[in-house]
């Protein structure tokens, strides 16, 4: 009985990476959703239609315990998965873990959103960070091309910095002293992220925080796995299994091996290749 961990594409190994050195006791199973990248420009419908799929093949393949490692799809599905499947399995999603970080972080309670346009418009930022810290001002900003940029798994080139530039630039007029990287992508170029944000914000990713909140949930409901054995992890996606290969191994920063492609309806909507 495996975690599952699902995203549109590879961004969301960057989480799966946080959880497997902290959990390397547990097994896992990644599901990328390539064939219907990007998710970020994606109606809400389609989102939680996208979302209830997934985790019915995950649940199939069976899951112990569901990560929406998708900043997106969390916002848009994340309470329906857990209405859904209430009592057949427990749904972590990345928003609330980050927005907690964030609300802990900021020093003067002005806190910065990078985020998919869908991300940004569902507004579950916005409340979440509102239930973290009534006092909170977040300042969101939409970044339609930043993800695309990066799960195309090139080099960091003029194209990557001039986008990231301009999506930082109205949270550095508006000072915010806290940055929330509200996409699972936005992490592989962090670097340059903070360089441009400048070294006194407080840059908050949800990798970390998932890995904690699996395993308190792992823990709470009697499913973890003794903390001797190697854990094993393995990976589906809806598209190119060999271009998910190639870009999923820059973002995990561990061999992939053979990667299972699952077919999943609707494909032909999908945008945009992994």
């Amino acid at each position: 009985m495996p975690v599952a961990v699902f995203d549109s594409g590879v961004g969301g190994l960057t989480v799966l990476h946080e959880c497997l050195v902290s959990l390397p006791h547990e097994d896992f199973v990644y599901f990328g959703d390539t064939a219907r990248f990007p998710y970020g420009d994606r109606s809400a419908g389609e989102l939680r239609a996208f979302a209830l799929e997934l985790a019915d093949i995950l649940l199939d393949d069976g899951a112990k315990l569901l990560v929406v490692a998708c900043n997106s799809a969390t916002a848009a599905a994340v309470e329906e998965l857990r209405a859904r499947l209430r009592g057949r399995v427990e749904v972590v999603g990345v928003v609330e873990p980050e927005s907690r970080l964030a609300a802990a972080a900021t020093r003067n309670r002005r806190v910065g959103l990078l985020a998919t346009p869908a991300t940004v418009a569902s507004g579950a930022y916005a409340r979440a960070l509102e239930r973290a810290d009534p006092e909170a001002t977040l300042h969101s900003v939409p970044c339609p091309t930043l993800a695309p940029l990066i799960q195309a798994g090139g080099e960091v080139d003029d194209r990557v910095v001039a986008s990231v530039e301009g999506y930082c630039a109205p949270l550095v007029e508006a000072g915010v002293d806290t940055v929330i990287l509200g996409c699972t992508h936005y992490p592989l170029v962090r670097s340059l992220l903070q360089r441009t944000l400048g070294r006194g914000v407080e840059v908050v990713s949800s990798g970390q925080a998932i890995a904690d909140e699996v395993e308190r949930a792992l823990r709470r409901l009697g499913l973890e796995r003794e903390e001797g054995r190697r854990g094993r992890y393995r990976f589906m996606c809806s598209g190119d299994p060999e271009a998910f290969r190639t870009v999923g191994t820059r973002f995990l920063q561990l061999p992939l091996g053979d990667v299972t492609r699952v077919p999943v309806a609707s494909a032909s909507q999908g945008r945009r290749a992994a």
